[in-house]
């Protein structure tokens, strides 16, 4: 019994932890993806709406939430341009880059002047 109220209270702790989770990931000072892409903000971007287009986001895929995430603490939830849910940090919408190809890779940042690493 006593191994059974264990299992259920790591159990219920862990799920707890999962929910409350960021989702992204702190390399240094700047915000990645669980898999350590880099994530970007664009400048054109206001009050926590994204103003990347359809073609904008075909070079700067958005950082979408996945089904049932939940808003919490300075990571909120808006919709890109076509209308799917993506994460935003401090009310600032989150992309990748295409032309970052492995982990740790920053070819965006300053592209055009208005994309910068999400810090």
């Amino acid at each position: 019994m006593k191994a059974m109220l264990i299992a259920i209270g790591f159990l219920a702790a862990t799920s707890l932890s999962a929910f409350a989770a960021e989702p992204a990931k702190k390399m240094g000072d700047m915000w990645t993806t669980e898999e350590g892409m880099t994530l970007y903000t664009f400048d054109k971007d206001k009050d926590g709406k994204s103003n990347c287009d359809e073609k904008c986001l075909k070079n700067w895929p958005a950082f979408h939430a996945s089904k049932g995430a939940k808003a919490e603490g300075e990571w909120t939830l808006v919709k890109d341009t076509t209308g799917k849910e993506m994460w935003a940090y401090e009310g600032k919408p989150l992309y990748t880059y295409v032309k970052d190809k492995k982990a740790g890779d920053m070819t965006g940042d300053g592209v055009g002047g208005v994309w910068h690493v999400a810090k």
